[in-house]
Parts: structure tokens; C-alpha cells; sequence
């Protein structure tokens, strides 16, 4: 054997690991197992295995039933893999075992070694047992779902939350700017009564708040914590005391607030509730899109497409044409909603699938959950602070085109009728003039009522113009 190894053993054998590595046999054979994507777990849920490791230490220790040395050991460990400083120490691809075996024995053995490490011992001796001690009274079928709970709900109140909020306030500041801005309003992309811009960005932060209070609702089903049903829910081998427990220590570790499962065989063979959070995901990044759409729609041209918002030069927009500016930070939300809607596939169709008492999909809804609220979480910052904040209204544009609306002649129904009010509009598509000039001219209203019934401002507010009735 090479001297950049070492032997470690577990119940089918020996493997060579490489010497300077915290993980194990098992750890190794899933690496030989599973080379298939190159993707494995990130910060989030390598923080959470921590998380779930060191709160089940705890517990143990608090009722007896292992050494008190041996679990500040490992919660010594834990709290480095908390940190994020053994996370080269968790290579297995996220393409493993259905149950997440691979991915907790992982964490089972990184934890031993290191905490036999700090107890004085060397790394392999087993004074601290992967099994008997890290992964007492537990399972990979409730350690792995309430990782996956502990992962997606702390990336959903940390970082999905505060990014939408970030977001909302910048969407909110342009309403307040865009409020006196008049332009035409559009349907079926062709003109429309008008509104204000400002109303358009209120639409557009109400989209937003909406969708807070959706994944915010995903909470309580988040919360429930599989963590005490061990292998098919019935908690064997588990200490009555030890669910209430830990969940308490995982709630104090995280600052977010988790409980023991109401159904430990529904925690482990469904996983409904990752598939309701992330189908509230989806319904933001579809707001994100829409917005971003919106936008980019809005700032089209300079000067051959809608042009009544102008958006920042944030890069030069093409390879061959000079000062070309593209709306390339919208572009990317975009992107990133199609991207969500392909992890809300995964998730949806793993979260549906699993045989009588386990689910086994577990770690590719925990991946594809987990990129999805990162990716919320970047785009929505970076939409925020690189191109919401920085747009700008072309309020002399938006005046001149307004004026020019043939929708203005809706307000003439209630004065001169539905057919009067087309003739209206077409003769003045036809002729080129305004509808005002044309119902002027037709004597359908002196100067004085089309000054109060064609008033663009007045049209964005609910009402009827030149009535006082």
C-alpha cells in the first residue's frame, strides 16, 4: 500500500482511503460507486448534516446513552463541518443511493475520525464509532429527510427571503419614482388606456410580496423534522425522549424554529413537502420572469422598440455591434427560471415516487431544491441591485406617445358611444391625428370636455370622466 494511504475497514471488508482524508471505508466505496456527475452536496446541506449530527450528539448525551466526552468529541467535530471547514471532506456524488446512505455515513465517519482526533486518538482507531456513536440512534432514512428540511427551510429564511425582500423594496422605490409618469398601458401587446408607470411597478411589487407570503407559507410543513424514526418510522432503537430533543437542539443551533415530525412514517416515505415548498419556489422564479420580461419590453429599442424605461449599461451587449446595450441581468433571471422549472420537474416527479415505507429520491430533491433557492436567492439580488435600481423612465417619450394612443377614445364611450368612439380611433389611425383633434372636429366634444374627458392623468384612476354622476 502506498504510503498516501491508509486502511480502513467496515462490515464488507477493507478499503484503502487516501491518508490524509477524515472520511471512510463506506465513504470510499460510494465514491468507486457512483462517478456519475461530478456533482456533490453543497454548503447548505453539508451544514445541515453537521447541524442534524451534532443535535442527535447532544440529545444522546443529555439522556445517557453515550460517554460525555465522546459527545462534546463529536459535537466538537460537527461544529467544524457547521462551519464549512471539512467541506472537501464530503466528495460523494449527489447521483448515490436513493436513501442518502452514502451522504450520512459520509458525515457519520468525517465526524468520528475528526472527533477522535481531537480526543488525542488517530484518525481510523475507532475510538469514536461512525455508527455506534455519531449515528446512535438514528438512520439514513430520518437523518437524510430532516437534512433536507433543516437545509431547505434555513436556505428559505435565510437566504430566499431577504433576497425577495431586497427586491420588493427596489421594485417599491421605482412606484414611488414612476408615479407621475403617464404612458400607454398595453394589452395583447397593442395600445391599452393609459396608466401610470409607477402602477406598472406596483403590480410588479405586489408580485413580489405575493410570493413571499407563499414560500413563507411553506413553513410549517418544512418544520417537521423525520429525525426519530430510524430506519421505517417506528423509531427503534431510538430513545422515546431523543426526537423532542434533538429538534429542540437543531432549532437553537439554527435559529429557526423546527419540531419532531407529526407522522415519522409519512416523514420518510413521502417527501410531499418539498415538492409543495418548491412549487412555491417555481411560482416566484415564474414572477421573476414576467417581471424580467416586462422589462426588458419596456426597454426595448433605443430607439426602434418601446423605449419608456431605459435600462443601466451594464456590459457592452454584442460582439460585432458597436454600443449595442442588452438587458443581459433580465436575460439571466430569465434563465434561472427555466432552470427551476426543470428542478420542480425532478422534485415533483421524485417527490411522487418511493416504494411502501422510504422514499428514494431523497438526495436529488435535496440537490435540485437547493440550487433552486440559491438561484432565486443570486438572481433576485443581482436583478435588484443591477437593474431594478438603476432604470430610468423616458418621461418625455412616454408623454408624446400617450398622446398618440388610440386608446384614448375608450373614455368617449360613455359620452358618445361604442360606435361613435370607433369611428373615433380609426379615422384618427387614418389620418394620423389625435383622437382628441378628431372628436373635436367632429363636434362630438367642444375643447373644454375633451381637456377633461381625454386626459391621459385622469384616465389612470378608476372613474368617469366629464360625469358628475
Amino acid at each position: 500500500m502506498s504510503e498516501d494511504f491508509r486502511v480502513e475497514r467496515d462490515s464488507l471488508g477493507e478499503m484503502q482511503v487516501p491518508a490524509d482524508a477524515y472520511w471512510g471505508a463506506q465513504t470510499q466505496r460510494a465514491i468507486q460507486n457512483f462517478p456519475i456527475s461530478g456533482i456533490t452536496f453543497g454548503r447548505r446541506f453539508v451544514r445541515a448534516l453537521g447541524v442534524v449530527k451534532k443535535a442527535a450528539a447532544q440529545a444522546n448525551r443529555d439522556l445517557g446513552l453515550i460517554e460525555e466526552d465522546v459527545a462534546e468529541a463529536i459535537v466538537a467535530a460537527a461544529d467544524e463541518v457547521i462551519a464549512g471547514e471539512h467541506d472537501d471532506q464530503f466528495p460523494v456524488d449527489v447521483f448515490q443511493t436513493g436513501s442518502g446512505t452514502s451522504s450520512n455515513m459520509n458525515a457519520n465517519e468525517v465526524i468520528a475520525n475528526r472527533a477522535a482526533e481531537i480526543m488525542g486518538h488517530g484518525i481510523g482507531d475507532r475510538a469514536v464509532h461512525p455508527n455506534d456513536h455519531v449515528n446512535y440512534g438514528q438512520s439514513s432514512n430520518d437523518v437524510i429527510p430532516t437534512a433536507m428540511h433543516v437545509a431547505s427551510l434555513e436556505a428559505v429564511e435565510k437566504d430566499v427571503t431577504p433576497a425577495l425582500d431586497t427586491l420588493r423594496e427596489a421594485l417599491e422605490e421605482k412606484e414611488e419614482e414612476f408615479d407621475d409618469v403617464v404612458k400607454t398601458g398595453r394589452t395583447h401587446l397593442q395600445d391599452a388606456t393609459p396608466v401610470t408607470l409607477g402602477q406598472e411597478f406596483g403590480g410588479y411589487r405586489t408580485q413580489v410580496e405575493k410570493g413571499l407570503a407563499r414560500v413563507d407559507k411553506t413553513r410549517e410543513h418544512l418544520a417537521e423534522l423525520a429525525l426519530g424514526g430510524t430506519a421505517v418510522g417506528t423509531g427503534l432503537n431510538t430513545h422515546p425522549e431523543f426526537p423532542g430533543r434533538a429538534a429542540e437542539y437543531i432549532t437553537k443551533e439554527t435559529g429557526v424554529q423546527f419540531r419532531e415530525a407529526d407522522d415519522h412514517f409519512e416523514a420518510q416515505a413521502a417527501h410531499d413537502a418539498m415538492s409543495e415548498a418548491h412549487g412555491a419556489l417555481r411560482v416566484v422564479a415564474g414572477s421573476l420572469n414576467k417581471i424580467a420580461n416586462d422589462l426588458r419590453l419596456l426597454a426595448s429599442g433605443p430607439r426602434n422598440g418601446l423605449g419608456e424605461i431605459e435600462q443601466p449599461e451594464n456590459q457592452p451587449g454584442s460582439s460585432i455591434m458597436p454600443g449595442k446595450i442588452n438587458p443581459v441581468v433580465a436575460e439571466a433571471v430569465n434563465q434561472v427560471h427555466k432552470q427551476v422549472v426543470g428542478n420542480d420537474a425532478a422534485v415533483s416527479a421524485g417527490a411522487a415516487e418511493g416504494q411502501i415505507d422510504l422514499n428514494l429520491y431523497k438526495p436529488v430533491l435535496a440537490h435540485n431544491f437547493l440550487q433552486s433557492a440559491e438561484l432565486i436567492s443570486n438572481a433576485s439580488r443581482v436583478f435588484a441591485e443591477r437593474f431594478v435600481a438603476k432604470l430610468e423612465a423616458n418621461r418625455e417619450h412616454c408623454e408624446t406617445e400617450v398622446e398618440q394612443s388610440m386608446a384614448l377614445a375608450t373614455s368617449l364611450n360613455v359620452h358618445i358611444g361604442y360606435d361613435k368612439a370607433s369611428d373615433v380611433a380609426k379615422t384618427a389611425l387614418k389620418e394620423g391625428k389625435t383622437v382628441r383633434e378628431v372628436a373635436i372636429e367632429k363636434d362630438y366634444l367642444t375643447e373644454a370636455e375633451a381637456d377633461e374627458v381625454l386626459d391621459p392623468r385622469k384616465m389612470t384612476e378608476r372613474g368617469i370622466l366629464g360625469r358628475d354622476d
